[in-house]
């Protein structure tokens, strides 16, 4: 399907990088700054007639809460790691329902924006907990990350750059706890910002309560399984550029417009996609797909209107 007009409703996922423009521009007003860049082009697609819902990452926020918090330790309570991942849906959910608001408001559209806190159930048993691999807070030299990883019980990685920095637990969401609020609000033609940062994780516990963990949930993936409980038609993910290319970065690079789901499967088999980048961005769609969603496209934010109009982007479709 590339057919705009078959499109009502979509998830539209925003990379918490995408607010963090530079090492020079992280403050909360920088950051507030950028939701509204981001915010303009959202709005475009709503007001062309289509049910939005609007996750986010919130990678380097988290570690901005994580960092404090060690710094701080020794004069206030430090800040367990879920808590983290919904202070970051608060600020966030505030910046992107504001920003959003403001210019739907500047084109005379009389939708509303809510933010949700939302929780995603994650499984206590899967390898991720065993095996933590997804990496937050600030680069360490190697000394002092296993100076850390003996004093703060932390888990520590080198990456490809030879650069350390604590990893932790990233399970596979099971089940967005708040879905029906979600579809209950879009039902009403509402604009809602959800399952930010991935969902805040919480495992259920034998007596049926569901508690908080340690770890953090990817927020493509989060984004596919929303949109396939939603039954969206489509899943958008904003990313730093424009299309996936494949033999990215080199002189044979080649942008994508199109791309079946076989044909994904096939680059991921080729290791065409980055581990840390756009991989978890085209599993994601592939996700959607194959769970019964229509079509997903990966692109940037200036391009989300043009990109579902078929004129950017990259489109991700069945066979």
């Amino acid at each position: 399907m590339t057919d705009r007009s078959a499109i009502k409703s979509a998830v539209i996922a925003i990379g918490g990088n995408s607010l963090v423009i530079d090492p020079r521009h992280q403050t909360v007003q920088d950051q507030y700054l950028a939701a509204q860049v981001t915010c303009r082009h959202v709005a475009r697609l709503i007001t062309s007639g289509i049910d939005v819902a609007m996750t986010h990452g919130n990678g380097p926020q988290v570690g901005f809460i994580l960092l404090r918090s060690d710094l701080a330790k020794a004069c206030i309570h430090e800040v367990p790691l879920d808590s983290c991942v919904a202070d970051t849906q608060g600020a966030i959910g505030y910046f992107l329902q504001q920003a959003l608001q403001n210019e739907l408001d500047r084109l005379k559209c009389s939708r509303q924006v809510v933010s949700i806190v939302t929780r995603v159930l994650v499984d206590p048993a899967v390898v991720a907990f065993e095996s933590p691999s997804k990496p937050i807070c600030p680069f360490y030299s190697e000394s002092d990350a296993r100076r850390l990883e003996q004093e703060q019980g932390w888990s520590v990685r080198e990456d490809s750059l030879h650069q350390w920095r604590r990893v932790v637990p990233s399970p596979l969401p099971v089940e967005i706890i708040e879905v029906d609020a979600v579809k209950a609000l879009m039902e009403r033609h509402f604009i809602v910002v959800t399952a930010g940062g991935g969902g805040i994780p919480v495992v259920r516990q034998e007596d049926g309560d569901l508690v908080g963990i340690s770890a953090v949930v990817d927020k493509d993936r989060s984004s596919a399984l929303l949109a396939t409980e939603l039954d969206a038609d489509l899943l958008l993910i904003s990313t730093a550029v424009e299309k996936v290319a494949l033999s990215f970065g080199t002189p044979e690079q080649r942008d994508l417009e199109r791309i079946t789901v076989s044909e994904a499967m096939r680059f991921m088999s080729e290791g065409q996609f980055g581990a840390g980048s756009m991989l978890p961005k085209v599993e994601a769609a592939v996700q959607f797909l194959r769970s019964g969603g229509k079509a997903a496209i990966i692109t940037s934010p200036e391009h989300i209107l043009e990109s579902v109009e078929g004129r950017a982007g990259t489109w991700i479709v069945h066979d």
